[in-house]
């Protein structure tokens, strides 16, 4: 079951933990991905918060926002790049997104499996997405006091297998969210302290799983007109010339 939009933007930029959460998430996406002219950008369920840093690189940023979950307009103050879509059908063509990050949209989705069709559809050849879900070893997916406690969470194997069965490579994946999910003055300050040594200490499990993803393109099988034909008609051959019969 999705959130609601209006709960989701009053975590994310009206909570002092909503914002600690968004800047970790985005940082570690940018590390991946720093901004490059020319590309389509595309975000789905909330993902807004981490797109704005390609606002003003990319040739086109979109925020696709699912139906039961509502829209809002985004950016703030610029021209509105959000739209309202079906989980199972997005109004993109296929293969137009460069790059593809999905947060709030797949582990709360009824039909995951659709949302990762939509996605392998719309991505194009080279593209990579970018699956940040609840980690279910984190602290979390146990806590409802942030939008990350809701849905199924996910272990690095579950996703990775879930992702191989619609058409995806993963790449690499990481954890992020590594202080607890409290409001404490302390974890909050010590934030970026957590971030950096998660990135040094695998064992250190973090609140949020995310795995990058290459979509699979397999190269296209002779067959039909292409196969060639085992005893081919000789067509351009002159035909025999027909002989007189003798006069008797």
């Amino acid at each position: 079951m999705h959130l609601d939009v209006l709960d989701l933007r009053n975590f994310y930029y009206r909570t002092q933990l909503g914002r600690v959460a968004q800047r970790a998430i985005r940082e570690r996406m940018v590390d991946l991905w720093p901004p490059l002219a020319g590309q389509t950008v595309a975000g789905f369920g909330f993902a807004v918060p981490l797109l704005r840093p390609y606002l003003a690189e990319a040739r086109r940023v979109i925020g696709l926002m699912p139906g039961p979950q509502g829209v809002m307009p985004w950016p703030a103050g610029l021209q509105n790049v959000s739209v309202l879509c079906e989980e199972h059908l997005w109004p993109l063509p296929t293969g137009m997104v460069d790059r593809l990050v999905l947060m709030h949209g797949l582990e709360t989705s009824e039909n995951p499996g659709s949302v990762l069709d939509e996605a392998h559809r719309v991505l194009g050849p080279g593209g990579r997405a970018l699956i940040v879900v609840p980690n279910r070893a984190g602290l979390w997916s146990r806590s409802d006091a942030t939008p990350f406690g809701f849905g199924r969470p996910y272990t690095a194997s579950q996703l990775e297998a879930q992702l191989k069965r619609h058409g995806f490579t993963p790449e690499r994946n990481f954890t992020v969210l590594h202080a607890p999910p409290s409001q404490a003055p302390f974890w909050l300050r010590s934030s970026n302290l957590w971030e950096r040594l998660g990135r040094r200490l695998p064992w250190l499990s973090g609140g949020v799983l995310m795995v990058e993803v290459s979509k699979q393109v397999y190269a296209p099988t002779r067959g039909g007109l292409l196969q060639r034909a085992t005893k081919p008609v000789r067509l351009w051959e002159p035909a025999a010339q027909p002989v007189a019969s003798p006069k008797k």
